[in-house]
């Protein structure tokens, strides 16, 4: 009995250091977000959403072995410099943001924190990574588009109204992706026997003034491209297209739930789902030096059928059933 209580005893001190180990808290990690929105705006809230779907089917759970440390710039420049330094300071395991421009801000406040983009334009062209199969650095992520969509911008446009024979496009010269985007359009817009005109954009009165100037000539119609002016200023651009009768095609979906009449970009919530991913594999100890910058794998074309009918448009019935959604 002594021998068999003896092993007894032994085996219960073997199964100590195993409950002890169970016990222990996991290591807390952190992840920075910085976003160029307002807290309260509904698109990003659904892109936060989907990263952390994203992040919990990886098996990341806020509170038990990660802590978000969340930033809104509301798109103003001085947040924007005063939040960086603030997450830069907490020595955070990841940093995901959005946009060229921030993407570039932060990887000149740290070339050591990881940095993880869901959406940039050009990671190339704009000197965030040194090849999109081999970043590089502490830069990786999703482009937003690849610049073939500009073509697909205008022949949406054509297909929904044929008699559209000069086209205003909304860009920012001043970056490589306005520039290449505008190129693109400026390019096909022979085969769509259109003339091209380009509106500038930055403070919203210049947006207002470059589309009214266009409007005093007829059959004109809109593009507006992926740009963060764009984007902060959505609904008034849709307001001015509605205003001067402009049949538009925009780059995401809130244009035109908004009341755009056509929308056609990447599934950007898909973007923040792989975002997330990385930033799992990240946390796990790969480099981003090591994961390739990843182009769109899914599309999205929603058509506002009640805009259409304002403009007096017949949307084809072709077009209509590719669509992924459809306002009636």
């Amino acid at each position: 009995m002594r021998r068999r209580e003896f092993i007894a005893g032994l085996g219960g001190a073997a199964a100590w250091p195993k409950v002890t180990r169970a016990q222990q808290p996991e290591r807390m990690r952190r992840i920075a977000v910085l976003l160029p929105a307002n807290p309260t705006d509904p698109e990003l809230q659904a892109y936060v959403g989907a990263f952390l779907q994203g992040l919990q089917q990886a098996g990341w759970v806020i509170g038990r072995n990660v802590q978000l440390e969340y930033r809104w710039t509301e798109g103003n420049a001085d947040n924007t410099r005063n939040y960086i330094a603030e997450l830069v300071a907490l020595a955070p395991d990841v940093i995901v943001t959005q946009g060229a421009t921030t993407v570039r801000a932060i990887s000149q406040a740290t070339r050591t924190v990881p940095i993880v983009f869901p959406v940039a334009g050009d990671p190339v062209g704009a000197g965030l990574v040194e090849t999109l199969a081999r970043p590089g650095g502490n830069v990786t992520g999703f482009m937003n588009f690849e610049y073939s969509i500009s073509a697909k911008w205008l022949e949406l446009l054509k297909q929904i109204a044929p008699s559209v024979a000069r086209v205003a496009v909304l860009r920012d010269p001043a970056t490589s992706t306005g520039t290449a985007q505008f190129g693109v359009i400026q390019a096909a817009a022979s085969a769509f026997r259109v003339d091209v005109v380009p509106v500038n954009v930055g403070a919203v009165d210049d947006i207002e003034r470059g589309v009214t100037n266009f409007a005093q000539r007829p059959n004109g119609g809109l593009i507006a491209t992926t740009n963060l002016s764009v984007f902060e200023h959505r609904k008034r651009i849709v307001e001015l297209a509605d205003r001067h009768r402009l049949p538009a095609v925009y780059p995401g979906p809130l244009f035109a739930k908004g009341g755009g009449l056509v929308s056609y970009g990447p599934d950007v919530l898909d973007q923040y789902r792989r975002a997330a991913d990385y930033v799992d594999r990240i946390l796990k100890g790969e480099k981003p030096a090591d994961l390739p910058v990843q182009a769109p794998t899914k599309y999205n074309l929603v058509i506002n059928l009640k805009t259409a009918k304002v403009l007096g448009l017949e949307v084809p019935a072709s077009l209509l059933a590719r669509a992924n959604e459809v306002i009636e």
